[in-house]
């Protein structure tokens, strides 16, 4: 799992992560990512309502996301 380490990169360098974002999440739009803003519960949120996801699973996707990253 992702220290918060790597969600604290993410939410910081936020403007920089969201071109990669798209790229996984394709169905978010810009003014989604705008208002998500690096805060995690709003992302999954997004993420649940538009791939009709349980939060569980949208939270485990970002979890991956983030394990991705290079720190």
């Amino acid at each position: 799992m992702a220290t918060n380490g790597n969600w604290d990169k993410v939410s910081g360098q936020w403007k920089q992560f969201t071109g990669d974002l798209k790229k996984k999440w394709g169905k978010l739009t810009d003014d989604e990512l705008l208002e998500a803003n690096g805060n995690r519960e709003i992302l999954a949120g997004k993420i649940q309502e538009k791939y009709g996801i349980t939060k569980d699973e949208a939270n485990k996707q970002i979890q991956e996301w983030a394990d991705k990253l290079k720190t």
